[in-house]
């Protein structure tokens, strides 16, 4: 995994693209239509997907099918897998944390009877 990874998927109609492709393999026009992108814009967004090493382009008659490639997930998932103990961790010391703050009490309701306006 490399930096072209996080670049890839930064874009956020890259990003729909590999979520669209978890369903199933689909076609470029399939793609474009699905996202409301048009067809050059869609293939360059899946020129980008390829060059990360996140999508396979297999041609079929003609038309041009894009597969996820699923190592450079699972290369993904490993590398989140190594932060999420320094995660877990933080979030339990900020969870010790806010237990020992006392309980806030409620503004008053200006509303309310005796509430200030």
């Amino acid at each position: 995994m490399n930096h072209h990874t996080f670049t890839a998927l930064a874009d956020p109609h890259r990003f729909q693209i590999v979520e669209l492709l978890r369903e199933r393999p689909h076609s470029v026009g399939e793609i474009a239509d699905r996202l409301g992108l048009r067809q050059p814009q869609t293939s360059k967004h899946l020129r980008v997907l390829t060059d990360a090493g996140l999508v396979h382009m297999e041609p079929q008659a003609n038309r041009r099918i894009a597969h996820l490639r699923p190592t450079p997930f699972r290369d993904l998932d490993d590398w989140l897998t190594r932060y999420r103990p320094l995660w877990e961790e933080r979030m339990d010391r900020l969870d010790d944390y806010l237990r020992t703050l006392p309980p806030e009490d409620p503004s008053p309701d200006p509303t309310e009877p005796g509430g200030s306006p």
